[in-house]
């Protein structure tokens, strides 16, 4: 059980990082419980084989590392990154447990592994928060082993109309919400602001199709509130 940290703190972990200890209950209340829904139809699609390993880059408190494990019956091998340390430390809270999983404290831009390490790169919820997504890519496609598979997870643009409305309107009362659960509203005006300023899933498509990733694709989920994109290094 590792842990590696970084010195610089950049701007979303700086917001994150007092409302930590409900950011489940937050994620849970946000979404209606939706998140436990994509999250289960991310780790089928990956469909990962046991003895295999996985980058979780923006692990947060471990939701993907735990399905991992659970889905190759923890007996595969699972790398969390995180820049956040408090949230590295709920996720090994969790993780303790399992002598398969190590912890890294670093960004998604700059990884401390070699080329070529990985069978999986996961990232859910955690791509729009980076500075450079270019740079996270370049550097998902480096520590991922020729064959392997990206996967990522993140908040698209809703192309039902009616839906839209809803949505939109909906996720104004989220920094209120986040303000009465957790006392502050911050952390959620930051997160609404990064989810609309976000690329489109056709956007992201060829961002990720720049990068020299093969059989590139996406499918979304709930209408497009949610797209998981995927992508293989051959």
């Amino acid at each position: 059980m590792k842990t590696h940290q970084k010195n610089s703190i950049r701007l979303v972990t700086k917001v994150f990082q007092d409302v930590v200890d409900k950011y489940d209950l937050m994620n849970d209340i946000m979404s209606c419980g939706g998140h436990r829904f994509w999250k289960k139809e991310f780790i089928n699609l990956l469909n990962p084989q046991k003895n295999t390993q996985l980058i979780d880059v923006a692990s947060g408190t471990g939701d993907i590392a735990k399905l991992y494990l659970n889905k190759t019956n923890y007996e595969g091998h699972v790398f969390c990154v995180d820049e956040n340390k408090k949230m590295l430390e709920l996720n090994k809270k969790k993780l303790r447990a399992n002598k398969n999983v190590k912890w890294f404290c670093n960004n998604a831009e700059k990884l401390p592994f070699k080329s070529n390490s990985f069978d999986y790169y996961t990232i859910s919820f955690g791509i729009r928060n980076v500075n450079d997504v270019n740079t996270a890519l370049k550097e998902a496609y480096r520590v991922l082993k020729p064959g392997g598979r990206f996967l990522c997870l993140e908040f698209s643009k809703v192309k039902n109309e009616i839906l839209y409305r809803f949505y939109k309107t909906y996720s104004k009362s989220i920094p209120f919400i986040g303000k009465f659960i957790v006392g502050k509203s911050e952390p959620y005006e930051y997160l609404i602001n990064s989810i609309e300023k976000f690329s489109s899933q056709d956007e992201f498509f060829k961002q990720i199709k720049k990068q020299n990733f093969s059989n590139v694709s996406y499918r979304n989920l709930s209408g497009g509130i949610v797209a998981i994109h995927s992508a293989w290094k051959v």
